[in-house]
Formats: C-alpha cells, sequence, structure tokens
C-alpha cells in the first residue's frame, strides 16, 4: 500500500501544475511579448537634427569581450559634418557569429549611439549576412531600424529602442532617477526615462515597461504577490481591471 502511495506521489507536481494558467503560444505564428530590457539586434542612432550620434571613439569595439565590433573613425568633412564631434563613425561593423548580446558596447557608448531593438530572432544562409555594416545598423529617416529580409520584426519591437539602458544616471545616483538627462533620437523626440523599482516616478505607459509582480502574479510565490491581488478579492480585482471602461456621462 505504502508503495502505491508513493507511486502517485510522483505525480503531486505534475497534477499541481495542471491547475496553472498555461504560458506557451503557437509559434512562431503569435509572440508572447517582449520583456521591457530585451536585448536584441543593435542600432545606431541618429540626433533629431538626423545627425549620427556616433563620433567614431571605438569605445564600444575595445570593451567587446568577443571583439565582434570593427569600428574605424574618420574627421568630419567641415563643408558637410557626419556627427556633431570632430569625427564620425566611417565604419562600423557587428559580427553576429561572435556577438553574445552582453550589451557592455552599449553601457560604454558616450553619446548613446549604440542602443539595441527588442529584435532577436534573425538568421542567415550566408556568413556574410551576419556582418552588418553602418548601412544596416544606422536608423532610418524616420528613426527606426532598418527591416532585413531575413529578420523577423513584429508589432512594438521597434518601440522604446534601447530604452532600457536609460534608466538612470551615468554615475548610477538614485537621485536622478527617472530624470531625463539625454538627447532626442529621430523620430522618436526625448524617451521617457525608465524608473525601475519606484513606483511613485515611474511611466510604464510611456516607456512600454511592464510592472512584472502584477502582470506575473499567478505565477509568484505567494509572499511577493501584491496584497491587492491576492485571494479572491484579488481576482475579482483583476476581473475589474480586464473590463472596458466605460465613458463618463456628461454631467
Amino acid at each position: 500500500m505504502a508503495k502505491s502511495l508513493d507511486f502517485f506521489g510522483g505525480f503531486k507536481l505534475t497534477i499541481r501544475h495542471l491547475t496553472r494558467p498555461r504560458v506557451t503560444v503557437s509559434y512562431p505564428q503569435a509572440k508572447r511579448p517582449k520583456q521591457p530590457r530585451q536585448h536584441g539586434r543593435h542600432v545606431l542612432n541618429r540626433y533629431e537634427d538626423g545627425m549620427e550620434k556616433c563620433i567614431g571613439c571605438e569605445l564600444c569595439a575595445g570593451v567587446c569581450p568577443v571583439n565582434c565590433i570593427h569600428v574605424r573613425g574618420l574627421d568630419n568633412p567641415p563643408d558637410h559634418p557626419v556627427s556633431p564631434g570632430e569625427r564620425y563613425g566611417y565604419v562600423y561593423e557587428i559580427n553576429y557569429l561572435r556577438c553574445i548580446h552582453c550589451d557592455l558596447c552599449v553601457e560604454a557608448c558616450p553619446t548613446q549611439a549604440i542602443t539595441e531593438s527588442k529584435m532577436f530572432e534573425f538568421s542567415f544562409t550566408n556568413r556574410a549576412d551576419a556582418i552588418y555594416t553602418k548601412a544596416e545598423l544606422l536608423v532610418d529617416d524616420q528613426g527606426f531600424p532598418q527591416r532585413l529580409p531575413w529578420e523577423d520584426w513584429r508589432e512594438g519591437e521597434a518601440a522604446m529602442t534601447g530604452g532600457w539602458m536609460r534608466a538612470t544616471s551615468p554615475s548610477g545616483a538614485a537621485a536622478y532617477e527617472g530624470v531625463v538627462q539625454w538627447t532626442g533620437d529621430l523620430g522618436a523626440g526625448v524617451r521617457a526615462a525608465e524608473a525601475g523599482q519606484n513606483e511613485e516616478v515611474r511611466d510604464d505607459v510611456a516607456t512600454g515597461s511592464k510592472a512584472l509582480r502584477r502582470v506575473f502574479s499567478k505565477h509568484l510565490q505567494p509572499d511577493d504577490v501584491p496584497a491587492d491581488l491576492r485571494g479572491v478579492a484579488g481576482r475579482l480585482n483583476e476581473l475589474k481591471a480586464k473590463l472596458p471602461k466605460r465613458p463618463k456621462a456628461a454631467s
């Protein structure tokens, strides 16, 4: 009898998970929403006036642990400068056969020229396509990333490009959390600051971030679930949030 109970006890974990909500989707026809700090394919940004942010300093190439970035700077032509500085990135290449998406290049860039999109699903038919050149990395005239034939772009993956690394001040001072300290990007203007854990100043709508404790509350330990989402009252609050809001009657 005891052995038979042990046999059925082995299914305890499986039976427990049968009652939990499913998290699978019919990929690739449907995709789950990307996380707010998703590390994807790089882009080279431009200022609002169209000038390139890259100044050819090669700091991104120097900090790269796998040597996948190749940059060569050139002096700006006096009659038609490419960037506001003395130099600009004449050659810029990233070898995605080597890139590990550690984002040290993003952290090292002094002008926030290189950031990342949320698109990471791309494959190549030959090795040459894996080496992205400046023409492929530089955003277009509307400020959006180039969309190459072998890339699987979906809605929202070009939004808030590189927004995850704009959360705090360069010095990391908590007093500047949520305070914008960067120039505007072409097509996007001045991006909102991601406020991280600070519930008072964060604007999830503006930044595209998720309040993860609320979105994934069903998958958290009971002690980590917000108080207003616990128990029967929490279920009712979730249902109220999903119901469409009725327009207020004119007084």
